[in-house]
């Protein structure tokens, strides 16, 4: 499974809008820092993320730490 940052982003909008933020970009809720916080949200997980995860495992099962 690839992590993408985008695609993160896109999961964080898309769950905001789900719990009643208006995510349209004229929305009352957004004012242009809606889209910039999803993203600075998931580059910082993603980053973290690849910084720190660790596989271990036999050579055919690998869990995530």
């Amino acid at each position: 499974m690839a992590l993408s940052k985008s695609g993160l982003k896109d999961r964080i909008i898309s769950g905001l809008a789900g719990q009643g933020f208006d995510t349209d970009a004229n929305g009352r809720d957004n004012g242009g820092w809606l889209p910039k916080f999803a993203e600075a949200v998931a580059d910082a997980v993603i980053d973290e993320i690849q910084a720190n995860a660790r596989a271990v495992g036999d050579g055919h099962n690998l869990p995530i730490e």
